[in-house]
């Protein structure tokens, strides 16, 4: 189990990269200050919200499923089928898309989520 785990964060450590600073449109997310703005306005995330986001946030522009969240968000134990990641997801839509012209985080119905900004 602790053998899985290791390799878990491992895979989702990018290899080689010294980049810290994710960006989509107007969205910034610092991995190494933890630190997430938009349109220069900081916005306060737990440590769940924050994982979320920054999963979402790296794969930018692909759909990614509520199977690759559980694995990479919550990892063991998850059951797939609750909707704590849909929970999850509006409560990062409120904080990071509420009051800004264009939302960022997008439903693919019935396969998962994507984060972009639609022109």
């Amino acid at each position: 189990e602790e053998f899985l785990a290791r390799i878990r964060v491992l895979l989702r450590r990018k290899s080689g990269s010294s980049v810290s600073v994710l960006r989509v449109a107007d969205l910034e997310l610092d991995q190494r200050s933890r630190k997430v703005t938009r349109a220069g306005k900081e916005i306060e995330l737990t440590n769940r919200e924050f994982a979320l986001l920054e999963y979402l946030v790296q794969n930018a522009g692909m759909v990614v499923t509520r199977t690759m969240i559980s694995e990479h968000v919550w990892q063991d134990d998850f059951d797939t089928f609750s909707n704590v990641i849909a929970v999850y997801v509006n409560y990062l839509r409120s904080k990071v898309d509420k009051g800004f012209d264009k939302p960022l985080i997008h439903s693919v119905r019935g396969v998962g989520y994507i984060v972009k900004e639609l022109p």
